[in-house]
């Protein structure tokens, strides 16, 4: 299974990768709806930090309606139908990886397609075999 891996020392923070992944999946370009998160490191100028799912699963056992899910490749996602969108697994993901926003009643959550990586200018992500 491949991921998105990062390297935030080469990210310049343009954030691309966050525009293209609320696009796809969301049809707008909104850096809030994406589910990688780009953030200036606190008293860093400069130096970003990448937030963004390694599929470790450790949210698919805390959610109360089954809908977190291991696919066919391996990646962890969310079935829409089962979500209620009681954000547990927001609070629990030990990589702080999976998002809310306020126009969404769901998580947001990466599933390792890969569209960011091919937008990132600098390869601060790209995808990589688990």
């Amino acid at each position: 299974m491949k991921i998105v891996k990062t390297k935030p020392e080469l990210c310049n923070g343009c954030g691309a990768c966050m525009m293209e992944c609320s696009k796809l999946f969301h049809k707008v370009a909104d850096p809030e709806k994406s589910a990688i998160r780009i953030r200036e490191k606190a008293g860093k100028p400069g130096s970003y930090e990448i937030y963004v799912c390694n599929h470790c699963g450790e949210c698919i056992s805390v959610c109360n309606t089954g809908a977190l899910y291991r696919a066919k490749n391996g990646a962890v996602w969310i079935d829409g139908g089962k979500c209620v969108g009681c954000y547990i697994c927001v609070g629990f993901c030990p990589n702080n990886a999976i998002f809310v926003n306020a126009q969404i009643n769901q998580p947001i959550k990466c599933i390792a397609c890969g569209a960011c990586t091919r937008v990132c200018p600098t390869g601060a992500i790209y995808m990589e075999e688990k």
